[in-house]
């Protein structure tokens, strides 16, 4: 899948890490993508058909839009012919208070809200290869959005430690940098996301530990758990295999296998299966 990446405006930045747009020709037989969890929470606009299958019993068709929570284990999806999706990646202490939404859902889910309403508009401006456009609409609409929510500073210095941190920062200091009790954070966290400053830290930590290996499967695998925090490197392979299904080393070979079959446009949190 080719993959491109829209920077937020200013004002969303606290609030949205990037808008993205894939495309992809799967072909006339039915296939498979895998998509691997990490520290963020994904609105997908999605233009064809796309089916998920790993936390139903069958294959199901998704609306458009639909919700990626946060993962704890990779999220498989069917598809064929041409699929394009538009994607809005949001921080995950953000996303439920912007869309007035009740927090605590992980996986995929459906749910009603205004913004399904850009469905059509999308639709037509995708199909017209009006991507730049379409993307623009996206961005108003959370702009506008945006416009209705107060900044809750604490969260906002909370993630931005802990991402600046790579997952590593204990919970204490995460308070600290938000000038927060740890007790008030972990509240105000959990109500705003849905999960606990440790589960999304693991989260951001593993999806560093993901990336690396992308980008250099040959890595010291001691050495990085090292450099992310890890006790040691059984630490890291048992949570690497916790959220990804698989170990570090496997994944790595996997990773130089796809790395000689891609382009440097292609979306490597797809991996195909």
């Amino acid at each position: 899948m080719q993959h491109q990446e829209f920077e937020p405006p200013e004002e969303l930045k606290d609030i949205i890490k990037c808008f993205w747009y894939n495309t992809g020709d799967f072909g006339e037989q039915q296939s498979a993508f895998e998509v691997q969890p990490d520290g963020y929470v994904e609105i997908i606009f999605y233009f064809d058909s796309i089916f998920s299958a790993s936390y139903k019993g069958g294959l199901q068709p998704l609306p458009s839009p639909f919700m990626m929570g946060l993962l704890n284990q990779p999220a498989i999806f069917y598809t064929k012919n041409r699929l394009e999706i538009i994607g809005v990646r949001f921080f995950p202490w953000t996303v439920f208070d912007l869309l007035d939404l009740p927090s605590g859902k992980g996986g995929m889910h459906v749910f009603e809200h205004p913004v399904a309403r850009l469905q059509p508009s999308l639709n037509e401006l995708v199909n017209t290869d009006k991507v730049d456009e379409a993307i623009t609409v996206v961005k108003q609409y959370f702009l506008d959005t945006r416009l209705q929510l107060a900044t809750n500073n604490m969260l906002s210095k909370a993630g931005s430690a802990m991402r600046k941190a790579n997952g590593t920062m204990p919970v204490s200091q995460v308070a600290e940098a938000a000038h927060a009790t740890v007790r008030t954070l972990e509240r105000n966290f959990k109500q705003s996301s849905g999960h606990t400053v440790k589960d999304v830290s693991a989260l951001i930590r593993f999806e560093q530990v993901r990336n690396q290996l992308w980008h250099n499967p040959d890595i010291n695998l001691a050495g990085l758990a090292h450099e992310l925090g890890y006790t040691d490197q059984s630490h890291l392979s048992r949570e690497f295999k916790r959220y990804s299904g698989t170990t570090p080393a496997a994944f790595a070979r996997k990773a130089n296998k796809r790395k000689q079959a891609v382009s440097s446009n292609d979306f490597v949190a797809f991996i195909q299966s």
